[in-house]
């Protein structure tokens, strides 16, 4: 068997953690989407107006941007081993919080914590970068972020019928308190089972916590601006909440949240100068330097893919049901097709980008996503079905095929700091979620579907400037001495 070739029907060593990895990640989607399938239930039962439904889908997106930066800094701090663990265990809670809600306030409170669990895929992306290397690690990510994400069409395919099977008004309260079962169970699991790296391997941690190391000025600046559209994407959350939007929250308390939200930019802007400050007066050597402009352009490539798959899955039940009067059992399984690409669209982006270039990979797959959602925009009830899912199934491999050869560059930007990017990068996906679930809530499903395609547009331009990876990246082993990984 060729040395690039993944043998997925082993259950040892790197086959094993990979397994064991894109399950965890599974399972985190599975709660985490739980709510969209059951969405007309949840809505009768709780007596939700149309509005507080779509404010129900912003919430579940939008403590999954700072948490996935936070996820990012612990799992190079302390390994991806205990951090997946932990955001398993304390994941599930806001399940059963939900589970158990009685009203709108109490439901919105549950979908916002319950985004928290949505930054699990940071914590594999580094997990599978210590296992693999550069020749297979495209596919690898592939593998763990597609069949991971497999676990929104899951929770569609599957809690509707679960639901149905406890029967009555209560039946999605079950689904839902299932889904933080599984996950509190396999915290336990996933905690016995693997490890951090390698026998004999070195788990390279940033030299501070607290903020993004860079190794030039001008990637310091580019920085901070890049840290802008993630506070952006909370301020737009707590308008949608003001007055001016459904009106949870007073203005007074809005205003309160706008100047909290500054007042932490600027605070995350310090603590930032302080991480980087040596490195302001003397840059680092040429040996262990990389350019942040290549985060950047991964981070509104994510924006485009990912930001609009979590905008789409949380959408396309309800979507189907409405342009094509089906029931919510049938809007669900017709919906989960655009999900259920991910087994194969995700894989095999990185798979595409291991073998014929990153870059290339990249632009072609972008292209494809804009001509994607231009095609979604055209569905309606004049169309058939069978017509709009297959529609729905070629849009989604582009987008998750993108997302996969994203990821498939992530890693080899710097070892050490994997999880921050992964972090950031990752953030950037759940700004453009909520940007577009904004967008939602105000234009319609043909309008909506447009602004993703023509954001896809502009990340093709942007995307120009990506460089290809090559060469190899230096990290220091504990006794001082440079460690070369290779990245091509």
């Amino acid at each position: 068997m060729s040395s690039d070739t993944l043998n997925l029907f082993s259950f040892r060593g790197k086959i094993k953690i990979l397994h064991l990895t894109w399950v965890a990640f599974f399972i985190t989607f599975f709660a985490w989407f739980n709510h969209a399938p059951l969405l007309m239930a949840i809505a009768d039962s709780l007596a939700l107006s149309k509005e507080q439904v779509k404010t129900l889908l912003i919430l579940n997106v939008a403590l999954t941007i700072p948490a996935r930066v936070l996820i990012g800094m612990m799992t190079d701090k302390y390994g991806p081993r205990l951090t997946y663990s932990l955001l398993l265990a304390i994941g599930s809670l806001p399940c059963f919080i939900f589970a158990l809600a009685d009203n709108f306030a109490q439901a919105a409170l549950a979908r916002f914590l319950l985004g928290f669990i949505g930054a699990g895929f940071v914590v594999g992306i580094r997990m599978v970068s210590e296992w693999f290397p550069a020749r297979q690690l495209g596919t690898a990510e592939g593998i763990y972020g597609g069949w991971g994400n497999f676990g929104s069409a899951a929770a569609a395919m599957s809690l509707p019928t679960i639901a149905l099977l406890f029967g009555g008004e209560d039946g999605w309260r079950y689904a839902i308190g299932f889904t933080g079962l599984i996950a509190l169970v396999y915290s336990v699991v996933y905690y016995k089972t693997v490890t951090d790296t390698p026998k004999g391997a070195t788990y390279f941690k940033p030299k501070k916590i607290g903020g993004m190391e860079v190794t030039s000025r001008g990637d310091f600046v580019l920085l901070l601006v890049m840290k802008i559209p993630m506070y952006a994407a909370l301020a737009l959350l707590a308008w949608k909440l003001s007055p001016a939007g459904v009106s949870i929250l007073s203005g007074n308390i809005v205003a309160v949240i706008y100047a909290a939200l500054a007042l932490l930019f600027l605070l995350d802007a310090k603590k930032c100068w302080e991480i980087n400050g040596e490195m302001l007066h003397t840059p680092p050597a040429p040996l262990h330097r990389y350019k942040f402009k290549q985060v950047a352009v991964l981070n509104l490539l994510y924006f485009a893919t990912f930001g609009s798959e979590l905008a789409v899955v949380s959408m396309l039940p309800l979507f189907f049901s409405e342009t094509f009067a089906l029931d919510p059992v049938k809007a669900g399984l017709v919906a989960s097709a655009y999900a259920f690409m991910n087994l194969m669209s995700r894989p095999a982006g990185g798979l595409i980008s291991d073998r014929f270039g990153r870059k290339s990979t990249l632009l072609i797959l972008t292209a494809g996503l804009a001509l994607g959602y231009f095609t979604m925009s055209q569905i309606s009830a004049d169309w058939p079905v069978y017509l709009a899912v297959i529609a729905a199934m070629a849009c989604s491999f582009f987008v998750q095929a993108g997302e996969g050869a994203v990821f498939a560059v992530v890693p080899l930007i710097k070892r050490r700091l994997t999880g921050q990017i992964a972090g950031m990068t990752g953030a950037y996906g759940n700004v453009g979620a909520v940007f577009y679930l904004t967008v939602l809530s105000l234009v319609s499903y043909q309008a909506f579907f447009l602004v993703i395609a023509a954001t896809a547009v502009f990340g093709f331009a942007v995307l120009l400037l990506l460089e290809e990876p090559e060469g190899q990246m230096a990290e220091v082993l504990p006794d001082g001495s440079v460690s070369l990984i290779d990245v091509a």
